[in-house]
């Protein structure tokens, strides 16, 4: 048992997996190495923009300590991306099952055993650990400290009585969930992304407080492992980062697996009576459950790290402050991932930590506004997003246009059964594409397209040339190119080519 089993959450409940687990991400018996003077770079935070760092620093040759209290790997392995991937796969495969008839194939009645489906998911996510392990990032040549990092001064941190020296230092401590200020929240032991993971039985009734994709995600897997699921949203809409006609979609396939959407609905306090939770509603209605999960929230980790020591600027709600190229007001110390950016995802934290090496290290001047980062819902269907939404182009006052190709118009979505969703461009006038939403089964593997094209400020014609094998769902992103294409083709034009044509009959 390791010294982080006895107080996370994360780790319970300590079977093999997650002894496995924190074994590679916490060993009990790791010695943390003597300081080898002044490092090249500090990292303090081990989830992936930290772990990016210090990869990509050591394997540039620099000097690097990486410090981490808790686990390695953090959110994404432990209570994010990992493990909310294996629950929506496993959630899928029961929804495909149940509506197998539709295909010709007879299942008979479908039955989740919820145990195996978290007994599953912890064993995989030990299984992936290995590439988050202390002793990987040992072996890359890292000094890896295990225990409370904090700054002492703009040059020193400490952690475990020992003081680490550096030129340059990456903040790197994430981000948590935050409780919303709800009378009787913290009394009714709602459980959040931290505390979802250790569940071993499915509530029978479960409250989602936040429409967000953390909430309609874990919203329509429980409701497909069989809980009566209540999702409660103050907006108008689910997702209200994304495309509107992307919420609908999603809010569709929501009710049609049983989510009881509450749309313009506040929770205004909670009450706890003989073990089940009373959620009591704006507009008088009471909702009675046995688990309320809150998916409505982050708070950056700035605190107790030191850097008013350090003289780094930030905020509580906002996280550490920095400028485009990642540095806080004190030079030597840049910032990356959740605890400094908007963007709030693994891929985000990845490649803005790859920008923060080409600036700490090599004096460059990478700059985070020029990464293009698209953003995906594993809801099914799945919604992916880059650039500019029609909206924002909008209030902007850019002139744009926008090209929609529902899948019904898709053979393989048809014949998939999966035609609930679009591909939808938003374009400049000349058919540059500023930006791009995606809904449809694997729009997470579509989008990669829109992105490159975004990055290299393709115009939509260009789309069209792009030939897809038949019939993929991906080929209507060439059809969008398509659909632009005959747009050009203005009445005078039209003219024109039919003068053409009549002059080569008659030749």
């Amino acid at each position: 048992m390791t010294p982080s089993a006895h107080h996370l959450p994360e780790l319970l409940p300590l079977d093999a997996s997650n002894r496995t687990l924190a074994a590679q991400v916490h060993p009990a018996d790791w010695v943390n190495p003597n300081p080898k003077g002044r490092y090249n770079l500090v990292v303090l935070g081990g989830g992936t923009a930290g772990l990016v760092a210090a990869a990509g620093a050591a394997g540039l040759g620099a000097r690097v300590a990486l410090v981490e209290r808790d686990l390695l790997g953090g959110d994404c392995l432990v209570t994010g991306c990992v493990p909310s991937k294996a629950l929506i796969r496993s959630a899928r495969a029961a929804a495909n099952a149940r509506k197998a008839g539709a295909l010709g194939v007879r299942t008979g009645e479908v039955e989740v055993d919820f145990p195996a489906v978290m007994e599953r998911m912890r064993a995989l996510r030990a299984q992936i650990a290995r590439h988050d392990s202390a002793s990987r990032f040992r072996d890359l040549g890292v000094d890896v400290f295990l225990g409370e990092g904090r700054f002492a001064s703009p040059s020193t941190l400490e952690v475990g009585g020992q003081t680490l020296r550096f030129a340059r230092a990456v903040i790197a401590t994430g981000a948590r969930p935050s409780l919303p200020p709800i009378p009787g929240l913290t009394e009714a032991g709602a459980l959040t992304n931290q505390t979802l993971f250790s569940l071993e039985s499915l509530p029978p009734r479960l409250a989602v407080i936040g429409g967000g994709p953390i909430g309609a995600e874990m919203a329509q897997a429980f409701a497909r492992f069989g809980a009566r699921v209540t999702l409660l949203e103050a907006g108008p809409r689910l997702m209200r980062a994304d495309d509107p006609a992307a919420s609908a979609v999603v809010l569709d396939a929501l009710r049609a697996d049983g989510v009881d959407v509450r749309l313009g609905t506040r929770v205004e306090g909670l009450r706890t009576s003989k073990g089940l939770r009373h959620v009591d509603l704006s507009g008088g209605e009471s909702v009675e459950v046995e688990q309320i999960l809150v998916a409505a929230g982050r708070a950056p980790n700035v605190e107790g790290i030191g850097l008013e020591e350090a003289g780094v600027s930030f905020d509580l709600r906002s996280g550490v402050e920095v400028d485009d190229h990642l540095r806080t007001s004190n030079r030597r110390i840049f910032a990356a991932g959740d605890v400094a950016s908007r963007f709030q995802f693994t891929h985000a934290a990845d490649f803005l930590s790859r920008t923060v090496l080409r600036n700490a290290l090599f004096f460059g001047r990478a700059k985070a506004s020029d990464l293009v980062i698209p953003w995906a819902t594993y809801t099914d269907p799945e919604v992916a997003h880059v650039g500019t939404t029609a909206e924002e182009a909008a209030r902007s006052g850019v002139q744009h246009g926008v090209i929609e190709v529902p899948l019904e118009d898709s053979d393989r979505a048809v014949l998939d059964g999966e035609a609930a969703g679009f591909v939808k461009v938003i374009h400049d006038p000349r058919g540059r594409v500023l930006g791009a939403t995606v809904v449809a089964s694997h729009a997470g593997e579509m989008i990669g397209e829109l992105v490159s094209a975004v990055q290299r400020r393709a115009r939509l014609p260009e789309l069209s040339g792009v030939i897809h094998p038949y019939p993929t769902v991906a080929d209507a992103i060439r059809r969008a190119g398509d659909q632009f294409n005959r747009t050009r083709l203005t009445p005078g034009r039209a003219r024109l080519l039919r003068w053409i044509l009549g002059r080569r009959r008659g030749g």
